[in-house]
């Protein structure tokens, strides 16, 4: 039986429900099916599956889902699934939807035999957020493991892991009080030495024309500049500071000195407790940008070769070698620099659990305080995604591998998995895994995934999400990607983030009226 693509029977508001499981098989969508038309009057192609549901109140609410479909004898069949809502606690219409992905999710994996995904239903980023919300509500590890598998049909094994990850992230999420006054600050560097094959940021190579390099600082400082004042203003602390992009480290050395200077004098106070800059690229770490960081009192740093193996470095588009990756690092370690994360890619063309197991031996002799597990997503914008033809990537069970290869000499290493999020277009529908030896977690990383933090955005493509603090409701503005877009249009962007930031502290001031 081939099947290419599904049909919605009557009920258009389902497309996107169904859409989200669907993607999950590769189907591509053919859109409603006449309601005029029973799926049992051959007026469907073969190829194609029609998804007809109903909806059940009595005597509670249910969802009745059929597939039909034509079998490879040629005989149309059809497989019927119910299921019921079962928590007091959920949303009538976020229970609908939760229930119809069951529903087709289950059906569809008997109809193949394939199951795509261990993460059952859920597709979006935040795993974690759902468990906060259970943990919030008061309900036990145990009862929140038991729901995750139940609820999303999530896979036992990442059941545990998003269940154990948010337990051990409760202690660094602030409490309302404190998130209506401690905010994270983000700095964007829209620059790296060279473009690497995988990566859909929007990165540029850093331009040899000094003059469009003074531009984009001149406006990277007025962001700066007004994002102080405007914090100052309603008398906000800053509790993390991360500079990322791009690599902030491709900036001259001069440049990236007064960056940090900047940075520093703008945000930095008693209540910061940490400062990461993303050193990621060996072949842009000089010995005079060390002894910057090191000297305005940079926290983390982040040295990313995201493989051990020369055949993949060159291959990936990097320019510098395993050795310049040792060597940066032991610099950054004898410079006293208190947390070095790493950052390494399951799934990378070429490579299978052997190189993994190589570049994990690496980097265990390293031993790096925190260690980041991506899987390889390939996304629209990168060079890989428009040169698929020839690549040899590695499927997803020899990615599961290599992943099972990173498990094992992380609990070697000591470390422990402490934030993760996903990806669309993700080898094998996996995750990425931040690891870190207890006592040195990224209280960035964690405030940025789960979303309980104000987080100000400054350069391009950065955005800047305000949170109300106890509900978490969330409301964000965005940079421009394009450096020239942001450089011309700079102060409106300034604009919107104090227009969302005095919303959010208007509103802050009235519920403190109603105390």
């Amino acid at each position: 039986m081939t099947i290419k693509r599904f049909m919605i029977a009557g009920c258009g508001q389902d497309v996107p429900v169904v859409n989200e499981i669907m993607q999950l098989f590769g189907l591509e969508n053919g859109g409603i099916f006449p309601e005029k038309l029973s799926p049992g009057d051959g007026g469907f192609a073969a190829d194609t599956i029609v998804v007809r549901s109903h909806i059940i109140l009595v005597p509670r609410l249910a969802i009745l889902t059929e597939l039909f479909y034509w079998r490879k004898e040629g005989i149309l069949a059809c497989r019927v699934r119910r299921a019921e809502a079962e928590y007091a606690d959920e949303d009538e219409a976020a229970a609908a939807k939760r229930l119809l992905k069951l529903n087709v999710l289950a059906l569809m994996e008997k109809i193949t035999g394939y199951r795509p995904s261990p993460w059952g239903i859920l597709r979006g980023v935040r795993p974690t957020k759902i468990v906060h919300r259970l943990l919030d509500a008061g309900l036990s590890a145990s009862e929140v493991l038991g729901r995750v598998t139940r609820a999303y049909a999530v896979a036992p094994d990442k059941a545990l892991l998003v269940t154990n990850i948010a337990v051990r992230q409760r202690p660094f999420l602030l409490a309302p009080e404190q998130a209506a006054k401690l905010v994270s600050v983000y700095i964007g560097i829209p620059y790296c030495p060279s473009r690497c094959l995988y990566c859909s940021f929007p990165a540029h190579v850093l331009p040899g024309d000094r003059r469009a390099v003074e531009a984009f600082l001149h406006a990277l400082t007025q962001d700066i500049e007004a994002a102080a004042l405007l914090l100052g203003r309603y008398r906000c602390k800053v509790q993390t500071i991360y500079i990322g992009g791009g690599t902030p480290t491709s900036l001259a050395d001069n440049d990236f000195s007064r960056l940090l200077g900047l940075v520093t004098a703008a945000f930095r106070s008693d209540a910061t407790r940490e400062f990461t800059v993303e050193a990621g690229r060996p072949d842009s770490i000089t010995d005079a940008k060390i002894a910057t960081m090191r000297a305005y009192g940079v926290t983390r740093v982040s040295v990313n070769p995201q493989s051990m193996q020369e055949k993949t470095l060159n291959h990936i588009g990097r320019k510098h070698s395993v050795r310049d990756i040792i060597d940066i690092f032991q610099k950054f370690r004898r410079a006293e620099i208190p947390v070095i994360n790493m950052d390494i890619i399951a799934g990378l063309p070429g490579e299978d659990a052997g190189d993994m197991a190589a570049t994990m031996e690496e980097i265990a002799a390293l031993a790096p305080d925190n260690l980041t597990v991506h899987t390889l997503a390939i996304k629209r914008g990168s060079l890989l995604k428009a040169n698929l033809v020839g690549q040899l990537l590695p499927d997803e069970n020899e990615t599961a591998r290599m992943l099972e290869v990173t498990r094992q000499y992380v609990a070697q290493m000591g470390l422990k998995p402490y934030y993760l999020y996903r990806q669309k277009y993700m080898t094998g529908n996996f995750e990425n895994v931040g690891y870190a030896r207890p006592g040195t977690e990224c209280l960035y990383n964690i405030q940025i995934m789960e979303e309980r933090q104000t987080i100000v955005g400054i350069g391009p493509a950065a955005g800047t999400k305000a949170v109300w603090p106890g509900s978490w409701r969330l409301a964000s503005v965005y940079n421009a990607k394009d450096v020239t877009t942001y450089i011309a249009n700079i102060n409106i962007y300034i604009e919107q983030r104090r227009q969302l930031l005095a919303n959010l502290f208007a509103d802050g001031r009235r519920n403190n009226e109603l105390c």
